[in-house]
Formats: C-alpha cells, structure tokens, sequence
C-alpha cells in the first residue's frame, strides 16, 4: 500500500465513528447533487470514495430498485459506519481502491465522487480509471457540500492558484483523464462538477451486477464475489 493510501486510512479510520454526526446537515445537498447527475431507472452507478455512504440513499432513489448502486471506499472503518446506518441496503458496499476498480470497461452510466479529488494520488491517472469504467456519454459528478472558499476558511488556509479544483486547473486535467466538464459550479453552499466521459478511455474489470445481490452485511474485498479484471490473465 502506498504512503498515500495508509495516510488516507489513517485520516478517515481515526475520524469514521464521529463523522456523519459532524456533518448532520449535508443530506439534502448530496440529494441535489445526485439529482444532476441525470440517472434513469436501472441504472449503474459508483459512488467512489463513498464514505459512510451519505449518497447512497439518494443514489438509490435514482436508479430505483431495477439499478445497480456501488460504494467503494478505501478505509475499513468509514464502510463499517456505513453498514451501521444501514445503508448497506441501499448499495453493495466495497473495500476497494478506486484509483484501480475490479469493474469491465464501460460497465457504469456514471460515478459520483464527493471529496475525493483531493485525496488522489495521481489525480489524471486516477480520473481516467474512473473514466474506463463509464461507458461513452457517461456522467461524472465532482461534489463538495461546501464550495473550495468556504472550506478553505473552516480548515484555516487560504486559496492558492494552484489549487486542483479551481477551475482553469480543473478543466484541463478532465480532459487529459478522458472527461469534458460540461458544467462548473463553486458556491458557498456547494462545490459540482460535472462532466461527460469521452468516446475513448483504457480499460480492464468485473461486473457490477455481481454485487447487486449482496447489498446487505459486511464490506466485500475485491477478490469476494468479483469476476476477475481480465479473464485472459
């Protein structure tokens, strides 16, 4: 595991038991954002870097009970708290690395990412994995509760033209990674990108369906219950 990943662990696992009681408000802004994503009834979608998997329910809501909803998530202690508020029963769960997913190219209608772009490792690599598990004219959804000013001021610091998620850096790194932004929102009250994956991407996977059944229980490994990335390995 690499250094990134074990501080991203260690962040979230010491912060998992207190997390949605610090953050009781954010349910009908995640609501809102899902809404844009556009999902239709039956749909496949990933909530990557879910958390405790404040997204589900809503996401669960838009593909109705005919769809396919996943939450892969990096750190142990974040998915226990999501089977713990029971949203296990709105998506199959999965103790997964996002930045390389057990799923076939193509598989997904679209991902929902909150807070994750900042924690990625190698954020244009990272987002073209994302990229490989869409199929073309897919969504991708960048989402914060608060906008980058306004968590700037509650974590102390200040914005800095560097920052990743400003606009002019942003754009540019979608599209290195496979994505056209197709809208750009930074409020006090929310921070959404959309974008559209393009016709190409890389790819490699399993089947999202194959966790469709299992949406209750403990967080799944990737090597439980998943075809193989590749079949010719």
């Amino acid at each position: 595991m690499s250094d990134d990943h074990t501080h991203v662990q260690e962040f979230f696992g010491a912060r998992a038991a207190d997390w949605d009681r610090r953050f009781p408000d954010d349910g009908p802004a995640y609501a809102a954002a899902v809404a844009e994503l556009g999902l239709r009834e039956g749909g496949r979608v990933l909530d990557a870097g879910c958390g405790t998997g404040r997204a589900l329910p809503a996401l669960r809501a838009a593909v109705g009970p005919s769809g396919v909803v996943l939450g892969a998530d990096l750190t142990p202690a974040m998915l226990r708290e999501a089977v713990r508020a029971g949203r296990d029963r709105d998506g199959a769960l999965l103790l997964a690395d996002v930045t390389a997913l057990p799923l076939r190219p193509g598989v997904l209608d679209a991902v929902f990412a909150a807070g994750l772009i900042a924690h990625l490792p190698d954020p244009v690599a990272n987002l073209r994995e994302l990229a490989r598990a869409v199929r073309p004219g897919g969504v991708l959804a960048l989402f914060h509760p608060v906008g980058r000013a306004a968590l700037a001021a509650r974590q102390g610091r200040s914005l800095t033209p560097d920052d990743l998620r400003a606009e002019p850096n942003l754009r540019p790194l979608l599209a290195r990674s496979g994505w056209r932004m197709t809208s750009y929102a930074d409020e006090d009250t929310r921070f959404l990108v959309l974008a559209v994956r393009g016709n190409r991407a890389p790819g490699r996977g399993a089947d999202p369906q194959s966790a469709s059944a299992g949406r209750t229980g403990q967080p799944r490994s990737p090597g439980t219950g998943w075809v193989p990335r590749s079949s010719s390995r």
